[in-house]
């Protein structure tokens, strides 16, 4: 928490002096503009081999989770349709705030002017080219070329071919895969460290060109994407009440306590003892609630998907690029997968894992995501809150399905 704090501070300091220096010091902010690029770039750099490694290592767990039998086989099923189902939700509820409270004009031509050298990675092309796009004739090209959405197609493909073999055959590329994330997970651990520096750095730069707009842009930002995870957690109460046969006032008091550690800890985690003892309380049966969670802690975060397309959509919207439908859809799929390969990560290092493919996959710059990392400490309240709640919604639905509920 103190670093995140730090890293938060740093972005105000550094906007703030920006705004007091404006247009006095041109060198002091080209050179602040330089150091903020060396640490953007050093987060880029890490993205394409990280989500590969991550994507291969989590569909093999969650393989290997699957073979324990039926119970289990429908836990993930259910989550794996409630990731796409939140990811398709930001596609049409992200649009639809932004479309009512935009970000006045003046505040996105000033940011638009600050990140100047921010980029779109690329035009989505026409929908049957897309199609055609999907299946890479070379990976290695589209992992260079940052053809992000159809490396996940492939790597998808190449991490289920590896189930198939025997566990002879497959651990030891399991093992190489998961030495080869967790060094990558090291690597941008060193570059996250500069975080405040790098931060620092571009919100000077950011304040100096832009000003006071910087602040009404993240606030704004804040509160479209909160609104987002709200739409989640709202869900959690909708399935425990449809799915579950639970009333939402019953819920609520079994949650609070698990919401309450959500909220504080920031930790699905550490919420997971509150959880448990949440759901036995509304009738869920021990042979339910001691598979469904820990499952629903170790690969399941129902905000994933949708909040980080939200993100990539409010980047797309700060930046005047124009979303079409195939552009959204190619932000949902790559939402929905890549979401279960970050699910173990820190939410810091998880932000840019998961925000930047689906970035890249929409043809939006990825250059803003550097500033918004530094005030994600206020959307993931709401991204844990939501989590929680829906993992213990899932746990009931799943327990009246299976007939483990009184």
């Amino acid at each position: 928490m103190l670093k995140t704090l730090l890293v938060l501070g740093a972005l105000a300091i550094g906007i703030a002096l920006g705004m007091a220096i404006g247009g006095n010091a041109p060198g002091l902010v080209n050179g602040a503009d330089v150091v903020g690029s060396l640490w953007l770039r050093g987060l880029q750099m890490t993205v394409v081999p990280l989500v590969v490694t991550l994507l291969v290592t989590g569909i093999l767990r969650t393989a290997q989770m699957a073979s324990a039998g039926r119970l289990t086989v429908r836990a993930i099923a259910t989550m794996i349709a409630l990731l796409w189902a939140s990811a398709a939700m930001a596609a049409i509820v992200t649009p639809a705030l932004l479309t009512a409270f935009p970000l006045p004009e003046a505040a996105r031509a000033a940011l638009r002017g600050a990140l100047a050298t921010a980029q779109p990675t690329g035009e989505v092309p026409p929908f049957t080219e897309f199609l055609r796009a999907l299946v890479p004739t070379n990976p290695v090209a589209a992992a260079a070329n940052d053809a992000i959405l159809p490396l996940i197609i492939f790597t998808l493909a190449f991490a289920f071919a590896l189930t198939r073999l025997s566990p002879d055959q497959r651990a030891p590329v399991q093992g190489l895969f998961a030495a080869i994330a967790d060094a990558m997970i090291i690597l941008i651990g060193w570059v996250l460290a500069l975080a405040p520096i790098g931060v620092f750095a571009l919100g000077l730069v950011v304040g100096s060109r832009a000003g006071v707009a910087a602040f009404g842009a993240l606030g704004h930002y804040v509160l479209v994407v909160t609104s987002v995870g709200g739409v989640v957690w709202i869900s959690g109460f909708a399935l425990a009440w449809i799915g579950g046969r639970t009333g939402p006032l019953t819920f609520l008091r079994a949650s609070i306590p698990a919401q309450a550690v959500a909220i504080s800890t920031q930790s699905s985690l550490a919420s997971l003892p509150a959880m448990l003892t949440g759901v036995r309380a509304l009738g869920v049966g021990e042979r339910t609630a001691d598979v469904v969670l820990p499952i629903a802690v170790a690969l399941f975060r129902a905000t994933g998907p949708c909040m980080n397309l939200a993100v990539a959509i409010y980047v797309a919207h700060l930046m005047g690029v124009e979303l079409g439908p195939v552009a959204l859809a190619a932000g949902v799929a790559a939402a929905a997968i890549t979401t279960m390969g970050a699910v173990s990560l820190p939410g810091s290092i998880s932000f840019i894992s998961s925000i930047a493919p689906i970035c890249i996959a929409m043809g939006v710059p990825v250059e803003p995501l550097a500033l918004l990392l530094a005030i994600e400490v206020f959307p993931d309240i709401m991204r844990t809150l939501s989590n929680v709640t829906m993992d213990m919604a899932v746990t009931t639905t799943i327990a009246r399905a299976e007939g483990d509920k009184e």
